[in-house]
């Protein structure tokens, strides 16, 4: 037989065959979870403030495990207990004007978070992400004055949406053990109407002003000073430009999860567009390397943290001048992507879940990182924050 001859494989083969080699790319592209490392638990009397951070929660279902698991950690001590969503709290395109088809929808998404947060007697801060924009459309920013006004309305004093109304902000609130600094990154990166003059309603309207309103909010207290804001500094997961091989593969996918076609070479054409800024959500684009480097210009030694929503995953990196970055944007069952391991990774996991940030008397903070499943959240990594050097 000639050498370069083979059989053909009939279809229940070429069957067998795509089902392997898809079982080895979900191995390969689900390689994202590290290994861990666990610190005691915190004294609950020791705890006088705790900040759940949980992103990307904007299309749970009624029963939404991930949900769940957050109010539970939140009646433990509502009172020291502060919830925050880190963007992209209605998909697809945030709230849409009243009458609109999926109106009743999205108002029904942003009730569910609601109700696990102020409904077990914590507060609630969120921020807007660049669906809540109207996923970057013309009607951005007036999607996230609606969002603004009903967060406003529904959470009853208990709830706010942070600048709020498409401000760049800053805008700081003191809660329970922490300062939060909120900004809508979203702002530096829309192409639609924005805030951008005087005359727009907010205290600041140009990203000079930003810089330094920023600069100020968390010189004023940097270890108690937490950053909110919805797109990372930094992250190993697609808008990183990181794309696990069954992307490349399979890239229909992007456009709806059952069409595994395989398109081994035409199917690299889009991650690698992603990896050269071809959108403004990628941190390869300028406008997000530009907000990247306002913050990073603004931001001193010995700030607490950065979190961010965005990508789906949950990772904590070495992000300085801050202690930490924090990405968590799996906030509800199902809703992961790949995430890979860079040199700055200290976890990372492609799960749904949150991260706790627990301030003890003694002035240290833990960290905890919570994955849900089976219904319960459990702790997969935690860590005390050491302080920068200066």
């Amino acid at each position: 037989m000639n050498a370069d001859r083979r059989p053909t494989a009939g279809p229940a083969g070429r069957q067998h065959h795509l089902h392997g080699l898809l079982l080895l790319v979900l191995v390969v592209g689900c390689a994202g979870a590290i290994p861990t490392r666990l610190v005691p638990a915190a004294v609950p009397d020791e705890v006088v403030g705790t900040l759940l951070l949980i992103g990307d929660a904007g299309a749970p279902q009624d029963d939404d495990p991930v949900l769940a698991a957050l109010g539970r950690a939140l009646r433990e001590n509502p009172e020291r207990s502060t919830a925050v969503f880190l963007g992209d709290n209605v998909y697809p395109q945030g709230i849409p004007p009243v009458g609109s088809q999926g109106r009743v929808e999205a108002v029904h998404r942003l009730q569910l978070q609601l109700d696990a947060t102020v409904g077990n007697g914590a507060s609630a801060v969120f921020v807007a992400g660049n669906h809540d924009w109207g996923r970057g459309g013309e009607d951005g920013w007036s999607a996230v004055r609606r969002q603004t006004a009903l967060v406003r309305e529904l959470g009853e004093g208990h709830a706010a949406l942070l600048p709020g109304d498409g401000c760049p902000g800053p805008v700081v609130r003191n809660v329970p053990g922490f300062r939060l600094v909120a900004l809508d990154s979203q702002w530096w990166l829309h192409r639609g109407p924005r805030p951008s003059t005087v005359t727009d309603g907010c205290r600041t309207w140009d990203s000079t002003a930003v810089v330094v309103g920023l600069h100020q909010a968390v010189t004023d207290d940097p270890w108690q000073s937490v950053v909110i804001a919805h797109h990372p500094l930094e992250s190993h997961g697609e808008h990183g430009g990181h794309f696990p091989l069954l992307d490349h593969l399979f890239p229909l996918r992007q456009l709806r999860p059952w069409l595994v076609i395989p398109l081994p070479l035409l199917g690299s054409a889009y991650p690698i567009a992603r990896r050269n800024g071809i959108s403004s959500q990628d941190q390869s684009h300028p406008d997000y390397r530009r907000y990247r480097g306002a913050i990073e210009a603004a931001v001193g030694p010995g700030v607490l943290a950065y979190a961010a929503g965005h990508e789906h995953s949950l990772q904590v990196l070495d992000e300085p001048p801050f202690a930490a970055e924090i990405v968590s944007g799996t906030g509800y069952d199902g809703h992961t992507d790949a995430v890979t391991r860079g040199r700055d990774t200290r976890f990372a996991i492609a799960a749904g879940g949150f991260v706790r940030l627990d301030r003890l008397q003694d002035g240290r903070v833990r960290l905890a990182v919570l994955v849900v499943a089976d219904g319960s959240a459990r702790e997969v990594h935690s860590e005390i924050l050491v302080r920068p050097a200066p």
